[in-house]
């Protein structure tokens, strides 16, 4: 068996249009403008490319990109000073602190003074409850972007059985609440799962968010099964550095029924889908009807 290539570059270009046809109409037939407000403290270097390419795909999709540039030794004060003032102009539908914070910040702290409307990373305390009890919410955008690849690539999910390996409060938590709204039998699996291995192999839908190089091998795959990866690990071979998941592709893609390439699976669908919540954000904030299957 070889398996089939979800192609999430691909796929975000269509969700990135798809959203962007949405905000032309929201301007057309309404006169609003979605507005997308992303605050970088500090100089990290992968932070900074992150940000530039979400402030270039924010005007490409026709909204309004803020940014707000802090040095490193910002008070934690400041910092939420500005907060507050984004969740207070009317023109922001949506806030993105980027994490990492510098050290001297309480980043918990941070997130939870957004305001959960605006709150485009569904990090807040306030989404992860809603999501967490089946309500509306704003929902963190990598695991949003795996459904909706998952979704297309199965129609509905209802009845299958999904692992979830990982239990990070930005992944693997969310990712496993929204599989369980949408019918899956769901199993969060970790480092201290007795027979990984095992839990693995009984997956119909097998998401591995775990941040370990390759962990996930062919021998734990069940035969058909479709596999997201969602890890992006940096390594060095043959004295050049490359990027791996936290599947091994090769083995995996003998045995499973489709899988999410890194780079070019899950990666991409990260920006497209923080774009499709400011959308939504916006069109809740002003009352008018979401963009169908941009959100959970």
């Amino acid at each position: 068996m070889t398996a089939v290539v979800i192609d999430g570059k691909a796929f975000a270009a269509g969700v990135r249009a798809r959203v962007a046809a949405h905000v032309a109409r929201l301007s057309e037939e309404h006169g609003v403008q979605p507005g997308l407000a992303v605050v970088l403290v500090g100089e990290d270097p992968a932070s900074q490319v992150y940000v530039r390419n979400k402030g270039v795909q924010t005007v490409e999709a026709g909204m309004t990109s803020f940014e707000h540039k802090l040095t490193a030794d910002t008070s934690e004060a400041d910092l939420l000073a500005l907060v507050r003032a984004l969740n207070a102009d009317p023109k922001v539908h949506g806030i993105l602190v980027q994490l990492p914070l510098p050290g001297h910040v309480n980043a918990d702290l941070v997130i939870n003074t957004i305001d959960p409307a605006k709150d485009v990373d569904g990090f807040h305390i306030s989404n992860v409850g809603l999501l967490g009890t089946g309500q509306k919410a704003m929902v963190p955008c990598t695991p949003l972007g795996c459904l909706m690849m998952l979704r297309a690539y199965h129609g509905s999910l209802a009845g299958m059985t999904a692992v979830v390996v990982g239990r990070s409060n930005i992944v693997g938590k969310p990712m496993a609440q929204l599989l369980l709204g949408d019918s899956c039998t769901v199993t969060i699996a970790h480092s201290r799962t007795r027979d990984l291995a095992s839990v693995c192999r009984g997956a119909d839908i097998l998401v591995a968010a775990v941040g370990r190089p390759e962990m996930i091998t062919g021998d734990m795959v069940k035969p058909g099964a479709t596999v997201i990866d969602v890890g992006i690990n940096r390594v060095e071979r043959d004295g050049k550095s490359r990027l791996v998941g936290d599947v091994d592709f090769a083995s995996v893609s003998a045995v499973a029924g489709a899988i999410t390439p890194v780079p070019g699976g899950v990666g991409p669908m990260t920006i497209a889908c923080l774009l499709a919540n400011t959308l939504t954000a916006c069109c809740r904030a002003h009352g008018l009807p979401e963009p169908e299957g941009l959100t959970a």
